[in-house]
């Protein structure tokens, strides 16, 4: 019972963390269509930016803001400057594109924090919680805590919000949504902008447990974005329950089967579900309808 509760409360913490990654995915693909393999470096540049600011003694609150003002600044000027002047292209050439800079983000990060792992400090206590036989982290508490908070902030933008009806529409119809009013290039700008500070939160929260460094991003970036097309690739919710399975798969493969083999089962039982629904649990066959 013990273990079983112990690989679950990992699998979901994991899997929260890889659901934040796949909401990153699918808000810059419901609103440009575009598929951001360089998702996972915002999750690395959240943990390491993190690390430098506290060792610089600035307080951990503020820290934790200043990081994700400066992902958020990252994401829009590299939407502004790189991904805006490529829209054109076909989507294999973006893909390519998106990769490009994940590798350069990795390449700068290796300059100047090196390549060892840092450390950064947990938000509470790091004193585990003894539950039935299970050792809970209060961080890992907060990971779950964040996922859940930032599920329901994303639903109330995107559902309840003026904004996020102007996200919808320039995904819908770009044209029409330019003769409302509604800029389609200042939406992806700000799809950049709110899918990295996605990445950075999911690197605040992550990196008091797995140590941060400047190659982490390659596998998060896997990782989220099978889950967003386990879930279904543009539906929130599917990312969401996307995440948490393939966290949960994971888990109770290393525990269970073998650690050295936790990858690869996962990808497996996401390839065999795949096969049964092409589109993802909760996706439909056409993808290209817009919204959350």
């Amino acid at each position: 019972m013990g273990d079983a509760l112990q690989f679950l409360v990992s699998g979901l913490t994991i899997g929260s963390i890889y659901a934040i990654v796949a909401l990153g995915f699918v808000t810059i693909y419901s609103v440009t269509k575009v598929i951001n393999l360089a998702q996972g470096e915002f999750v690395m540049l959240g943990g390491m930016t993190m690390f430098s600011l506290t060792t610089a003694g600035i307080p951990y609150f503020l820290s934790f803001l200043l990081t994700i003002l400066i992902v958020v600044v990252i994401g829009w000027l590299l939407e502004r400057t790189i991904i805006r002047r490529s829209k054109s292209s076909d989507p294999i050439s973006l893909i390519i594109l998106t990769i490009g800079l994940a590798i350069f983000i990795k390449g700068i990060a290796s300059m100047v924090w090196g390549k060892d792992s840092v450390k950064v400090e947990p938000f509470t206590s790091n004193e585990p919680l003894q539950v039935f036989g299970a050792a809970i982290t209060p961080q890992s508490v907060w990971v779950m805590v964040f996922m859940v908070v930032i599920v329901i902030v994303l639903y109330v933008l995107m559902e309840k919000t003026m904004l996020g009806k102007a996200f919808r529409a320039s995904s819908v119809n770009p044209l029409a949504a330019r003769l409302m009013g509604v800029s389609p290039h200042k939406m992806s700008s700000l799809s950049f902008a709110l899918s990295a500070a996605l990445g950075a939160l999911a690197g605040l929260v992550i990196s008091p447990i797995l140590f941060p460094a400047y190659d982490m991003g390659l596998m998060l970036s896997i990782k989220g974005f099978s889950a967003s097309i386990l879930g279904g690739l543009g539906s929130a919710p599917g990312a969401v329950i996307g995440g948490l399975l393939l966290g949960v798969i994971e888990s109770l493969g290393a525990g269970y089967i073998s650690s050295g083999l936790k990858d690869a089962i996962a990808f497996g039982v996401v390839l065999m579900l795949l096969l049964f629904r092409p589109y993802g649990l909760l996706g439909e066959k056409n993808v290209g309808k817009g919204g959350l």
